[in-house]
């Protein structure tokens, strides 16, 4: 039992991780710079909270009892939120703040770690070296809800902006039960006539009937998801450049919100401030902290970054200082513009926004503007998952051709396709919120193990270089770990249900798999 559990919790010693990355054919072609880490950190994070979640994260989460043909108990709990969530209503200000500190304590503890191990494989790699194999192949299981279905709540709200862009640029539309799920899309039969203008779509009193139920699929989400993976294949610098142009336009259309939208904020929609009082905020800063994890995945690339000791830490603190100011200006002037009331199931808000306050060609303006951010986060989260399976078949934790690079373009093809193919296919059928809270669970649990390492790692490897080192250990490290648990227990309760289903089953893989073929098997 004892030489099971020694085998269970073997680690991996940093500089044998970064002497197995850069051996021979493994070595990935080295590109990156500073800029482009800001760059993939602020296009993975502007985007993704701005432009997608102040809506639901404002308006909070109604309990569901019905949804159609998903109204069975079982699939009722899988895929509904019972429990629903408080309204942080235009405190969603102070939401924004709270996640950014949580975020700004790991951040810390990210960067000290990727300095020191210069790997892709993120939060996965660091615990491989600092907590052992079982911890390192949970977390790896973990980060598939953040980069994975952290990509499907993007790719449905790209979706949603780009309904908003065609309405407004072309006065096109589609039909509603091909631009969204099936539950979105009877709550939109249900109240958009009523509650909102009806941008990008036309419907009628029913959905298409397949097999005795009515259904209905989001195939603009599926259609850039498959484009942004084939980009990822084509290489890392073809990548870079088309974030960075992304990056550029979304930034300025963002100020632009900021600047234009004060003109139409009515202080009366400030009131109240907090309509869901302290559990309305903290349940709106557990679903915006989604907002913030670029920085994670800035840490995926460090194999391909030109000098990653000096880079990675500038990348990942540089781009979480610029998204928290822009975030404060966007929550304060959205909520200001419409009532938090309106934005529920609004996967584009500040499109809306502009929408209602009848300003149509900055409606145009910011939908494209916010195409262009969904789009750089799409292409950095895509990038990242398939880079962690990388990292896991070289371990032998996964099956090796994972870890096979395209000859041509020295990426990992199969990772890349696999990811690409599975979150298209999901971003189909999940809707926006569902996809944000799985996403955050996982991640926060990530960010708590990477705290917990850098405090382990400075005990058990205290000799090693560290080019950046995180102020203040343990202070920082542990301030991390208790923000991310308070955000974490603000979560709903079938969430965390769901997460530990996740994570049994990612355990039962492990025991059948990666435990009798791990490259450490022998050690």
């Amino acid at each position: 039992m004892s030489n099971s559990l020694s085998r269970m919790f073997r680690t991996k010693p940093a500089q044998q991780l970064v002497d197995e990355a850069y051996e021979g054919d493994r070595k990935m072609k080295r590109s990156l710079r500073a800029i482009d880490l800001i760059a993939f950190g602020v296009g993975a994070t502007i985007g993704s909270g701005i432009f997608a979640l102040t809506g639901t994260a404002a308006a909070g989460q109604a309990a569901v009892e019905h949804r159609d043909w998903l109204s069975t108990p079982v699939i009722n709990f899988i895929l509904g939120s019972p429990l629903g969530r408080e309204a942080a209503g235009p405190a969603l200000v102070i939401s924004f703040l709270i996640a950014a500190i949580a975020c700004g304590f790991a951040a810390m503890c990210y960067a000290e770690l990727a300095a020191m191990i210069p790997v892709s494989g993120s939060a996965y790699t660091f615990a491989y070296a600092a907590l052992g194999e079982l911890i390192a192949w949970i977390i790896g299981w973990d980060l598939m809800l953040e980069y994975a279905i952290g990509n499907v709540a993007v790719a449905v709200s790209w979706s949603d902006h780009f309904l908003h862009f065609i309405h407004g640029a072309f006065n096109l539309k589609i039909p509603l039960w091909l631009s969204t799920d099936t539950g979105t899309a009877l709550t939109r039969l249900a109240t958009l006539p009523a509650e909102h203008p009806q941008w990008g779509f036309y419907s009628t009193t029913e959905l298409p009937v397949l097999f005795g139920h009515q259904f209905a699929m989001n195939v603009p989400a599926f259609v850039i998801v498959m484009l942004i993976t084939w980009v990822l294949v084509i290489g890392i610098q073809e990548s870079a450049i088309v974030n960075s142009i992304a990056v550029i336009i979304k930034v300025l259309v963002v100020i632009f919100f900021i600047i234009y939208g004060a003109g139409f904020v009515k202080p009366e929609n400030w009131v109240p401030f907090a309509p869901g009082g302290f559990a309305g905020i903290m349940g709106g800063a557990a679903i915006v902290f989604f907002s913030f994890i670029g920085f994670d995945a800035v840490s995926s690339t460090a194999e391909e970054t030109k000098n990653p000791q000096r880079d990675m830490p500038i990348g990942m603190i540089g781009s979480l200082i610029i998204c928290s100011l822009l975030y404060t200006g966007v929550s304060l002037v959205l909520t200001g513009i419409i009532p938090y009331q309106r934005l529920a199931d609004d996967a584009a808000p500040v499109a809306t926004a502009l929408a209602v306050a009848g300003s149509p060609w900055a409606h145009v303006l910011v939908s494209a503007g916010a195409l262009a951010g969904m789009t750089s986060v799409l292409l950095v989260f895509q990038l990242g998952q398939p880079r962690i399976f990388m990292a896991m078949a070289r371990d032998g934790l996964l099956p090796r051709i994972f870890a096979q690079l395209h000859p041509k373009y020295q990426t990992p093809l199969l990772p890349t396709l696999g990811t690409g193919i599975l979150v298209a296919l999901a971003s189909m059928f999940i809707d926006i919120s569902q996809a944000a809270e799985l996403t955050n669970i996982g991640t926060l649990t990530a960010f708590i193990i990477v705290c917990g390492g850098v405090i382990l790692l400075r005990k058990t490897d205290a000799a090693r270089e560290r080019p950046f080192s995180c102020p203040f250990v343990p202070t920082v490290p542990i301030l991390g770990i208790l923000f991310c648990l308070f955000l974490m227990i603000s979560l709903p309760f079938v969430t965390w249900i769901r997460f530990f289903v996740w994570m049994g089953l990612g355990t039962v893989v492990y025991f059948l798999y990666g435990y009798r073929r791990s490259g450490m098997a022998g050690s």
